[in-house]
């Protein structure tokens, strides 16, 4: 009898104008995914890809991934018509996970994001935006029932609502934030009669794409795997949201890893509001303008208050910028599956941040796939890591010259790690930088 793993993906305006009303020009957006399959034996799957008024837009069968493999759509426009817009569940006699690496304007914008395994009756966007000095942004939510309805609400953080929306099963709604007022900085809760809801948020920067997924509950003391400072024209924004019911006292730990010095930061954050972590502490920039590369972490939370988090990284001066969500260490396992690794495939290449979110010591080591891969994973040997500590890999040119792969980090017996994933075409003029986070099995 088969087992299906239902995989929800927010395929966000795939191969079609959207009119961006809060940004100063239209984009063009188109999107691949790249599948991974988790298990020890050949994964069979369906992808459904649904319009936006719960129609099947097209449905593949009988798609096989090899065992501890990967299978890549680099475009879509073989598998949809061109102009569709809409949402897709991938089902699978096999666990699976995927990302989407959704681009604009050609190669001028994009931005990653990760698959869903469930959905829920509530979700959270800790940060939304309208004409905030550029930025505006957009967001999708996904009815990832099989057979009801979602009656989706959302309420903002300074009051506003949106209107009610029936979406239908698989189906996606868009919203944008044209009713804001102008210069808003906020967050919205997002929830469904009938359905279980999934969300995926889009930034839109003048240059620059970012994309994260929406979260369900939060957590006490959210890990960061990857924070970066000064690092070759890269800074790192932290936005804390309180979804608790009162404020809290909020102390990040920066974690040196390759680069820098240890340091803290504190804030006091209201319930419903968020407050922006950049290791500004003091006021200062971190050690003015000195090198860093590590991780970060919440380390106190006074009034023990759930916390949702999204990782802004910008490099301004050469237009790149992408964003991940904070990882629960409760979700922390020993394994992390990276569906998507590259190293000179078409001049793009990954590097993958692996930080050690137990409560002792561990060590990791890493399976890839292909020849190429599990000769560079070899070469990785092992990596130990001290609790709160991080490694950061670069794949250009240690793998092999046009590699497209995946990999599967996995901790000595009882660590617990979290990751994630950049790629970057660093010789692109246009914002060629994407991250996604890693998947714990």
């Amino acid at each position: 009898m088969k087992r299906t793993f239902a995989v929800s993906l927010v395929l966000m305006l795939v191969l079609t104008m959207v009119p961006v009303v809060t940004s100063a020009q239209t984009i063009s957006y188109w999107s691949g995914i790249q599948v991974q399959n988790q298990s020890d034996q050949e994964a069979t799957i369906v992808i459904t890809f649904y319009q936006q008024n719960g129609d099947v837009e097209a449905e593949f069968t009988d798609v096989t991934i090899p065992a501890n493999d990967s299978i890549t759509y680099g475009t879509l426009d073989t598998l949809v018509s061109d102009g569709f817009t809409g949402s897709a569940v991938i089902s699978s006699d096999q666990p699976v996970v995927a990302i989407v690496n959704t681009m604009g304007n050609g190669l001028d914008y994009g931005a990653s994001s990760a698959s869903f395994s469930e959905g829920a009756a509530e979700v959270r966007l800790p940060l939304l935006m309208k004409g905030n000095y550029g930025y505006s942004t957009w967001y999708n939510v996904q009815n990832v029932s099989d057979s009801e309805d979602a009656v989706v609400s959302v309420t903002y953080s300074n009051g506003s609502t949106e209107a009610d929306v029936t979406i239908a099963p698989g189906a996606a709604h868009t919203y944008d934030q044209a009713g804001l007022p102008d210069g808003f900085v906020g967050s919205a809760t997002v929830t469904s009669t009938g359905g279980e809801i999934v969300a995926t948020v889009v930034e839109v920067g003048p240059t620059t794409l970012f994309a994260y997924n929406g979260f369900v509950g939060g957590a006490t003391n959210p890990s960061m795997p990857l924070v970066q400072q000064n690092n070759w024209g890269y800074v790192t924004g932290i936005q804390i949201m309180n979804v608790g019911t009162v404020s809290t006292t909020v102390t990040v730990d920066y974690t040196a890893g390759a680069e820098g010095t240890d340091t803290t930061e504190t804030k006091d954050i209201d319930p419903g509001s968020s407050a922006t972590f950049d290791m500004a502490v003091g006021g200062v920039p971190y050690l003015d303008g000195t090198l860093f590369v590590g991780s970060a972490a919440v380390s106190a939370n006074t009034a023990s208050q759930d916390l949702v988090v999204v990782v802004n990284q910008l490099n301004s001066g050469a237009n790149k910028g992408a964003a991940y969500g904070g990882f629960d260490v409760g979700n922390a396992t020993d394994t992390v599956s990276l569906p998507l690794i590259m190293d000179r495939n078409y001049n793009y290449f990954t590097g993958f941040s692996i930080v050690n979110a137990g409560s002792a010591a561990t060590s990791v080591t890493f399976e890839c796939t292909g020849t190429d891969g599990a000769t560079y994973a070899a070469g990785l040997g092992t990596i130990n890591l001290p609790v709160g500590g991080a490694t950061a890999q670069v794949q250009l040119d240690l793998v092999a010259d046009g590699y497209v792969g995946s990999c599967t980090a996995t901790a000595a017996s009882g660590g617990q790690i979290l990751g994630i994933v950049n790629e970057l075409n660093s010789t692109a003029s246009g914002d060629a930088f994407l991250v996604y986070e890693g998947f714990n099995n």
